[in-house]
């Protein structure tokens, strides 16, 4: 992989977490993987369409809609932008040892995922930006 910067195309916002994924995912077979490294390219690819998943859908659930997606390739990391209508920052909520929530467990997990994690305060709300490592 070269370290050249490629993006993927959206005509448009993704409707939905499943057509953001649908993009990475192309992205992923046009410009990262050849599909003949085995298993560690299927758990690298899942990260990085779970993390896909989950910015999409909190920014749709909570962030009062989806304003804004990038996905990237640069070198071996895949660089996503989620922008959203909030200006209320995303946090992990804690749960005291034995009790156990209907929720609350995706921000935690983009967290550890993510090699880097950013929330950036926009004019119209604010913009998340996520490197996944592809290695």
């Amino acid at each position: 992989m070269s370290d050249e910067l490629t993006d993927v195309l959206v005509m448009g916002l993704p409707t939905s977490a499943a057509a953001a994924r649908e993009h990475v995912d192309a992205l992923l077979r046009a410009q990262f993987f050849s599909g003949n490294e085995g298993i560690r390219d299927d758990i690298v690819w899942a990260d990085a369409l779970l993390v896909t998943s989950e910015l999409v859908t909190n920014a749709c659930r909570h962030g009062g809609g989806l304003t804004g997606f990038s996905a990237k390739i640069h070198g071996d990391e895949l660089i996503l932008s989620v922008a959203d209508a909030s200006t209320e920052f995303p946090v992990a909520r804690p749960c005291p040892p034995g009790q156990y929530t209907v929720g609350g467990y995706g921000w935690p997990m983009v967290s550890r995922l993510a090699k880097s994690l950013v929330v950036i305060s926009t004019a119209t709300g604010k913009r998340i930006e996520a490197v996944v490592p592809l290695m």
